[in-house]
């Protein structure tokens, strides 16, 4: 694995003609990667030291749409500057774009050069902080699932995005034969992601027609995010290299399972698993079941950072794989949340309840805060449910974005852990959300009554 460049490398490679492009990224609250393209020469003289972008972006939707309501910008502020500051340990290749390098940034005030606190990976970084000061890191992994298609990006988008036809007529579940057909597409995206410093364990067919997951290994929680963002831009950028399209819309079609992103994690201390406790039948130290406790008494309050969007949760349908209930079980994949690796050091919790469409910086943030919580208030486990968590009797997750909504604006331990100004911030890009889906006509509302109602 070629795994990232240090400043020293890159100055090397770009004085050999390996490198003529670096990509300086930020990441936008959607978890796509924004930014510019700088000759490689120039950011190694002066470039990588800061640069600047619109801030805007930090205020944006999936369209690049500016929306009233932001506090942090606006046309009557004038939309004005952040500074791009490159974190140079995040410099790496991309193989699958010819000498071409790229670098992530930290978004900071223009003036103060603080942190601008509603940047997603600041967010992370300070739940981060708030668990160094209790001893410990965190280790995740995410599960990311997406579906191929047989046409381009450009062809869909032409045609309105109908007729999708999947790369695949049947459920290619771990199935050997049907991925063999998108090799094409599967085959350098693991090898250039692995190029990358990406450590790529495996892809497989999942659960439905022309649906792919990728699995990266386990790592530091802001490198696990770091991982997912990138992988996901690779993927889009090497389908469409092939002249193939991708989506991680969860829900892409009615009668389709959703795509997931699973997130498995677990605190360490001092190199160790500290969720482990050989003493334990479960092999649950009273640090993990705090944690999981956490996890679970404030899954609404953080839902929306899990599903944020309307369509995120059109997934969460019974009998499809994707959880309904706020629940804990063993290795029991109805349940929203699934104990892993029982009896062993590799024990863990699995968050099943989040789409492919997560910002997993955010994501990741809020579930941190909430095992934090679990944590400091000394929460005890419920016993694990056990049977079709479908048919519980526990906590719905909340079933709506607008439910969503609501729970994130009226947690206290959310804002308690990530701050007034951010709950606030992404509040309002749910609430546009649902303003824009509120004024559109869909295909459904007429087919269903332009001639009956």
């Amino acid at each position: 694995m070629s795994g990232t460049l240090s400043f020293e490398d890159l100055k090397a490679r770009v004085e050999a003609g390996e490198v003529d492009t670096v990509l300086a990224c930020l990441v936008d609250m959607q978890g796509r990667l924004m930014g510019k393209r700088f000759h490689a020469r120039h950011f190694i003289a002066s470039a990588w030291e800061e640069t600047h972008c619109c801030n805007y972006l930090l205020a944006t939707d999936l369209a690049m749409a500016t929306p009233e309501g932001y506090a942090s910008t606006s046309w009557s502020a004038g939309y004005g500057d952040y500074v791009m500051k490159p974190d140079l340990t995040t410099i790496r290749p991309m193989p699958w774009l010819e000498g071409t390098a790229m670098v992530l940034c930290d978004l900071l005030d223009h003036r103060t050069h603080a942190e601008i606190a509603h940047s997603p990976r600041a967010i992370l970084k300070k739940q981060l902080r708030r668990l160094d000061a209790l001893g410990y890191d965190a280790m995740m992994a995410t599960e990311l699932e997406f579906f191929l298609f047989e046409q381009s990006f450009d062809d869909l988008r032409k045609q309105g995005y109908r007729e999708l036809a999947p790369l695949s007529g049947y459920n290619e579940d771990y199935h050997i034969l049907q991925t063999t057909k998108e090799e094409h597409v599967m085959r350098p995206l693991r090898n250039h992601l692995w190029n990358a410093g990406i450590p790529v364990e495996n892809t497989k067919g999942e659960a439905e027609a022309g649906q792919e997951e990728l699995n990266i290994k386990y790592a530091p929680a802001l490198d696990t995010a770091d991982y997912h963002t990138i992988a996901k831009h690779a993927t889009k950028e090497i389908a469409w290299q092939q002249g193939r399209a991708v989506t991680f819309l969860p829900k892409w079609h009615q009668d389709k399972v959703g795509s997931s992103s699973h997130v498995h994690q677990s605190l360490w201390k001092d190199g160790a698993p500290a969720f482990f406790d050989p003493e334990d039948e479960l092999g649950m130290s009273a640090l993990m079941k705090s944690y999981v406790a956490g996890l679970l008494k404030y899954a609404a309050d953080y839902t929306y950072f899990l599903a944020p969007y309307i369509n995120s949760y059109k997934r969460f349908q019974k009998g499809t794989f994707a959880p309904t209930r706020i629940i804990w079980s063993i290795d029991n994949r109805t349940a929203g949340f699934r104990l892993c690796g029982d009896g062993t050091k590799a024990v863990r919790i699995e968050c099943r309840v989040g789409g492919s469409d997560i910002n997993p910086y955010l994501a990741m943030a809020a579930m941190l805060a909430a095992g934090i919580r679990g944590i400091e208030e000394g929460l005890e486990l419920q016993p694990p449910f056990k049977g079709d968590a479908y048919e519980g009797e526990s906590r719905q997750i909340p079933y709506t974005l607008r439910d969503a909504r609501e729970a994130l604006l009226a947690s206290d331990m959310l804002r308690a852990a990530l701050g007034d100004e951010v709950i606030t911030h992404y509040a309002r890009a749910a609430e546009w959300e649902i303003e824009e889906f509120n004024r559109v006509v869909t295909d459904y509302e007429v087919a269903r009554g332009f001639e009956l109602a």
